[in-house]
């Protein structure tokens, strides 16, 4: 198979499974009909809004690497996604980093008012954690104990110790200089505890051996960091029609990034070699890892 084929075969596996992505948050939501109609146009305008569902392929992708099957995965990959979209809502609200533009649409807080884009975070919150505790009947003991172990996982990521830490710390750090390991640690808990998350719920729902789940934990940790560290020179270098949200908004805010803290080449030197770890990790895995291997250049490589 050639090197073409084989990039082609990769990327028609990503679009399947961004269709199916699709297909399941469509399906985990009430309609914009349900009572109170106007949360559900809310939840479902943030949720619908593009984006390039990263983290739910990490999801899919990683279980699929260790033999985990499709409709196993899709409700962590759902709610992975609803909480992502819960904590872009919030960090856009005016108490928070105060953007009008998200994914080049206006902001929920903007369309709907804060308190409507507040209880839209909210409900997605919550949707993520009730989809996951709908288990089937049916389902055997063995895979329960899984969700149940990848649900923890998950909130361990969302909760102080990660995206909520995270975010405290980079409301605190505006306008105060940290250094690179201070850096790190906000970037590794608000950005990475999630990405992580993704990766190892995935592997988790799929029965990874130990060795396998070890080897993509070291995956997810360099994927987490790079992903914040392509942000920051994004941010830097491109501009608002093509982020889709507001450009330039991390200087003007006087935030600590690797650009401010390391210029533009030598970030875009730290992400090219996190992304040297994340696949050198994949090894062990084998031709298993391919969609994996994709997602991480991906991360290094976008544009937006």
């Amino acid at each position: 198979m050639t090197t073409t084929a084989t990039a082609a075969d990769t990327g028609a596996a990503i679009a399947a499974l961004r269709a199916a992505t699709e297909a399941a948050l469509e399906a985990a939501l009430p309609p914009e009909t349900a009572w109170p109609g106007t949360i559900h146009r809310a939840v479902r305008y943030s949720l619908f809004a593009g984006g390039k569902r990263i983290r739910p392929l990490l999801v899919l992708a990683a279980g699929e690497a260790v033999g985990g099957a499709r409709e196993d995965l899709l409700p962590l990959a759902c709610a992975v996604e609803m909480i992502h979209t819960y904590s872009l809502i919030h960090d856009d609200l005016p108490a928070m980093d105060d953007d009008d533009l998200r994914r080049g649409k206006p902001t929920s807080h903007k369309v709907f008012g804060e308190a409507i884009a507040i209880l839209a975070g909210d409900a997605l919150l919550t949707r993520a954690f009730h989809l996951l505790a709908t288990v089937p009947s049916g389902v055997d003991d063995a895979l329960a104990r899984r969700r149940l172990a990848a649900t923890a996982v998950l909130a361990e990521a969302c909760g102080t110790g990660g995206l909520i830490g995270g975010q405290v710390m980079d409301l605190e750090s505006e306008g105060r200089a940290i250094d690179t390991a201070a850096l790190e640690r906000l970037h590794r808990a608000k950005t990475g505890a999630l990405l992580t998350a993704c990766v190892r719920g995935g592997a988790i729902l799929g029965s990874a051996r130990p060795n396998e789940l070890e080897a993509l934990s070291r995956y997810a940790d360099a994927v987490g960091l790079a992903f914040q560290v392509v942000d920051d020179v994004l941010d830097a270098t491109e501009s608002a029609e093509r982020l889709g949200k507001t450009a330039g908004k991390d200087a003007a805010a006087h935030k600590a990034t690797y650009v401010s803290l390391h210029g533009i080449e030598r970030a875009r030197e730290l992400a090219s070699g996190l992304l040297r770890d994340a696949l050198a990790a994949l090894e062990p895995l084998g031709p298993r890892a391919a969609l994996l291997a994709a997602l991480a250049r991906l991360v290094v490589d976008r544009h937006s």
